[in-house]
């Protein structure tokens, strides 16, 4: 029986490895804390533990943490991609630059602002240069507004790039701000082995009405062939680029009804709250995939058309409020808040206009099936919330 290390572990990773029972087929040892869920971290003490112990392979499933993961491969001899091939798609300017490089039709006009004349007018769709999900994006008409970018979560993102001696993109801790885009977002998931890029699926985003915040990820997407054959083209031709291997990763894209798709970003790391939609239409969890590849494996996963539908499905409210009282646990359901506490004081935010209280999921033969069991069941879920005082 080998042996896993997780490193930075999200709640979620615990229950999908033992949803998929490889707890069963490897040794998995968890090593730090979610680095999402502290203000800050020794990033020198997480690698340290994190170099403890046996380890065959090692992964990390959010954006600090499979720089961490990639930082201890290298030091170990394990699989894993290379530090400096991470931190290039993880920092948003210099990932763009090289995408403008071998996907220019795919890529959108972009610049980080730098206080002279902008290279073409309003509005901007402006991002923090190292941040995750989508905290902090936000459309403005004007760059003045924007303030500085968040700098706890750099710091700790500079501090654990710094560990693998990579030299740190100059404005690292700024903005980029881009060309608005329009059209059906969507992401395709999928590992390189050996130089091959392999897509697992293609998962469709849907939002709530009349807002830009997430409702649902559906998998299957429903793109026709041709649109499957340009996104999978585009990946096939980036990830090389930006010298990734041995490690999964993720695509986000804005596909519109005519024209080119364009990149929102590329992630170099596993989609996982995607895992439960494509266990329950494949019946193999991607994690199973992820914990091969770090051991070296090539994770062979057969493509073929997924039987029925899942969904993600996202809770979310649009005002603050102080939380009450929270849902017992049960499967499928991940709880993002913590009673006692304002909305705004927690990390289930995750961009400037709502507050993330769950994500469940829900599978059906049809993607309404899926999506109607889903709103039911958010609908039962028992969030108590009352109006937040004044802060």
């Amino acid at each position: 029986m080998r042996d896993v290390l997780v490193v930075g572990p999200q709640t979620r990773d615990r229950m999908l490895v033992a949803a998929a029972g490889l707890d069963r087929r490897y040794r998995i040892r968890y090593a730090g804390p979610d680095l999402d869920a502290v203000e800050r971290f020794d990033a020198q003490a997480l690698l340290d533990e994190s170099l403890a112990g046996p380890a065959d392979g090692v992964v990390g499933t959010k954006d600090r943490a499979a720089l961490l993961a990639a930082v201890v491969a290298a030091r170990r001899g394990l699989t894993g991609p290379a530090p400096d091939a991470v931190v290039t798609v993880q920092h948003k300017p210099v990932a763009r630059e090289r995408m403008r490089a071998v996907v220019p039709g795919a890529t959108p006009r972009f610049f980080v602002p730098h206080g002279g004349p902008p290279p073409f007018p309003p509005p901007y769709f402006a991002k923090p240069a190292v941040g995750r999900l989508s905290q902090g994006a936000q459309l403005v008409h004007d760059l003045g507004a924007l303030g500085r970018a968040p700098e706890s979560y750099a710091d700790g993102w500079a501090a654990l790039a710094a560990l693998a001696g990579v030299d740190l993109p100059p404005g690292f801790r700024g903005w980029i701000a881009e060309e608005p885009l329009h059209g059906r977002e969507v992401t395709l998931e999928g590992y390189v082995h050996r130089g091959r890029v392999t897509t697992v699926g293609i998962t469709d985003s849907l939002k709530y009405p009349g807002t830009n915040s997430f409702e649902a990820f559906a998998y299957p997407a429903d793109l026709t062939p041709e649109r499957d054959a340009e996104l999978g083209a585009i990946a096939e031709r980036l990830l090389p680029a930006f010298g990734f291997d041995g490690g999964f990763f993720n695509v986000e894209f804005f596909v519109p009804g005519d024209g080119p798709a364009k990149v929102i970003e590329a992630n170099g790391r596993i989609a996982s709250q995607f895992a439960p939609l494509v266990a329950a239409t494949h019946g193999r969890s991607t994690y199973d995939a992820l914990l091969a590849l770090a051991c070296g494996d090539d994770p062979r996963w057969e493509t073929r058309p997924p039987d029925g539908a899942a969904v993600s499905y996202v809770v979310r409210v649009f005002e603050d409020a102080l939380v009450d009282g929270v849902p017992e646990p049960e499967d499928g359901l991940e709880v993002l808040v913590e009673r006692g506490r304002r909305l705004s004081e927690q990390r289930g935010a995750n961009d400037v206009t709502s507050f993330r209280l769950a994500i469940l999921s829900e599978a059906g033969e049809t993607r309404a099936e899926a999506l109607a069991r889903a709103r039911r069941r958010a609908e039962r879920l028992s969030f108590r919330l009352r109006p937040a005082p004044p802060p």
